[in-house]
């Protein structure tokens, strides 16, 4: 059994070109893309035969949707316009960069964000470097190569050697445009020994349709592809609320060097379907992943969350967690994999996957494993559930005096609030509780009748 590769009309050689020659891109970046588009005609759409059966695109109408032109771009400049307490901020809007502004600190510690054309203009050598040969994404993911073939914006950050920015840099994207997909490809390079954190917000723009049709007809792909100098750190958050009527293929992956760390949480609510992919490569002796995603499914919403995280270097650590709500109609497919190849020797790693079911209607399923090729590891573990709330646990709260109702709504709220609580912007916390409280009334009014 096998799934075909992806059947875009518009995934074509002329089209590829046309893009890169409109971004003014060196010659070496056109020939990067047209190697990803051999990649995207030959790769199956899910290339690992353990995850064929939890693999459904049928809710995305691939044939209604093409790619927006590109999108100018340019340098940031110094602005007033930041968000509270934010060192930076990128955001584009359907066609158009609405921002890209830095803050006075930001730039005179010599943060870089420009588009990648422009990078690799600026920085040829070093966009060369982490760009050629598409190393800083998963060869055989055909999502992640569409964007590296296709992209209309690419965003470059860099954070120099020895730099800490402690305000975060947002990234925020608005699409879902009936008939129109955005490709985009964000680059971060994190130098040695610096340290910053960047908040990603996916929000619906106005041009999006309100209501879930039968099938999305609006694309939001994306990649995010980070590299992490020796001793250097990143914390990555995201938040993720399209509208029903899109479908999001997000790719991310990060290389991590020595002693160097990379703090992923994500929480995704909205869109029609949402499929994502996130790889990371320790291969420094001592490099670290801490990894928290959150989901909370209502309606025909679909989630699709594949994690690989492999060990090169020694001495490593991951400790990755996965947590879905789901109700309605809504699906959820966990997959995971931690890789402890020879080199791994000394790893210390756990994966979790816990979905919790609030309607019988309601599908989830969990498939974390583990790839050990080195008996001398610190620790290897992973664990999964699939279940209704614990009965006792709403007994307990109601004995507290809860209703419950609330002693539901209070238990998946805490079920969920990890990812939360490590949101950098106090009014971005709040805005995803806000959008967590919004699936409360319509999902869970009959959570009781869950088996």
């Amino acid at each position: 059994m096998s799934v075909a590769p992806l059947n875009l009309a518009w995934a074509t050689e002329t089209h590829a070109r046309g893009t890169s020659a409109a971004l003014g891109e060196p010659d070496w970046l056109t020939a990067d893309r047209l190697a990803a588009l051999e990649k995207v005609v030959a790769l199956p759409a899910e290339p690992n035969q353990l995850y064929i059966t939890y693999f459904d695109l049928r809710a995305v109408d691939f044939a209604a949707v093409e790619p927006y032109p590109p999108v100018p771009s340019a340098r940031c400049k110094a602005d007033a316009e930041l968000p509270q307490g934010a060192a930076a901020i990128v955001h584009v809007d359907e066609r158009a960069l609405v921002s890209c502004s830095l803050s006075d600190e930001a730039r005179e510690k010599g943060l870089i964000i420009t588009s990648l054309a422009q990078a690799a203009v600026d920085t040829p050598e070093l966009v060369r470097e982490l760009l050629e040969g598409g190393g800083s994404l998963p060869d055989d993911d055909a999502f992640g190569q569409v964007a590296r073939a296709f992209h209309s914006l690419g965003i470059f950050i860099r954070v120099p050697d020895g730099v800490e920015l402690k305000a975060p840099i947002v990234l925020r994207w608005s699409a879902g445009a009936p008939g129109f997909g955005l490709i985009s490809r964000t680059l971060v390079s994190v130098g040695t020994n610096a340290h910053a954190s960047i908040y990603e917000e996916q929000v619906a723009s106005a041009e999006a349709t309100t209501e879930a049709g039968a099938r999305a007809d609006s694309i939001w792909w994306g990649t995010t592809e980070v590299v992490i100098g020796d001793g250097g750190s990143l914390d990555f958050s995201a938040e993720q609320d399209f509208g029903l009527s899109t479908a999001a293929f997000v790719t991310r992956q990060s290389k991590v060097g020595k002693d160097a760390t990379i703090n992923w949480a994500v929480a995704s609510v909205g869109s029609r379907l949402y499929r994502s992919r996130l790889e990371n490569l320790l291969e420094g002796r001592g490099a670290n992943v801490s990894q928290v995603e959150i989901q909370f499914g209502d309606g025909k919403q679909l989630f699709d969350l594949t994690s690989y995280t492999r060990h090169l270097g020694e001495d490593g650590t991951s400790d990755l967690l996965s947590k879905g709500v789901y109700t309605d109609r809504a699906r959820g497919y966990v997959k995971g994999l931690i890789d402890i190849p020879y080199s791994g020797r000394g790893t210390d790693s756990f994966l979790g996957e816990f979905s919790m079911l609030l309607e019988r209607t309601a599908r989830s399923v969990t498939i974390p494993s583990l790839e050990i090729d080195q008996p001398d590891c610190r620790r290897a573990m992973h664990s999964s559930s699939v279940g209704p709330i614990d009965e006792t646990q709403i007994f307990y709260l109601m004995s507290r005096g809860l209703s419950e109702d609330q002693a539901r709504k209070a238990i998946v709220m805490g079920f969920l609030d990890p990812v939360v609580a490590r949101i950098p912007l106090p009014e971005a916390q709040e805005r995803l509780r806000e959008r967590l409280e919004r699936k409360w009334p319509e999902g869970t009014a009959a959570a009781g009748s869950a088996a």
